[in-house]
């Protein structure tokens, strides 16, 4: 059996991610959605995405991947390459590996993904950080209209073509 790895991200209608190292939305459903399927799975972020959140995330193994040799990062595992990440995930994780961000780590991982949950919000937003195109390599297995009072969004399940 092998082990997917996803990724999962919120963006924009032009596939914006964030601005000045934050998310463009707050959406409760999609944070809750986030850590239903990431609990009890290893999560692999860069360094900004870290430091964004401000800790390791709870009830899952962190994995942050840096350029910076020296770097700590308290409750997780540092690596210098998304390859150095994968490594050390699969050591752990044996279903499902979660890609969280950002926007480098998508660009490196876009390539090897199987899976992508992709919550798409209607709109676009001023941003800095972007979600990879690729349209072209995977196809939508699932979408749920939802919104909330300030965005309509969909949830969506991407699969590798």
């Amino acid at each position: 059996m092998s082990i997917t790895i996803s990724i999962i991200a919120a963006i924009d209608a032009n596939r914006g991610l964030g601005k000045n190292n934050r998310l463009l939305f707050k959406i409760l459903e999609d944070m809750k959605r986030f850590k239903k399927l990431t609990t009890g799975h290893v999560v692999v972020m860069g360094r900004k995405t870290f430091e964004s959140i401000g800790r390791s995330l709870p009830k899952r193994t962190n994995i942050v991947v840096t350029r910076d040799a020296k770097y700590k990062a308290g409750g997780c595992i540092v690596v210098h390459s998304l390859d150095e990440a994968l490594e050390k995930a699969t050591e752990i994780e044996k279903e499902e590996i979660f890609v969280i961000g950002g926007g480098e780590i998508y660009n490196q991982a876009i390539e090897i993904a199987d899976t992508l949950y992709l919550t798409i919000v209607k709109g676009s937003y001023e941003a800095d950080a972007f979600f990879p195109e690729c349209e072209s390599k995977f196809h939508e297995i699932s979408r749920t209209e939802s919104r909330d009072n300030n965005y309509s969004y969909a949830f969506t399940v991407w699969e590798r073509d």
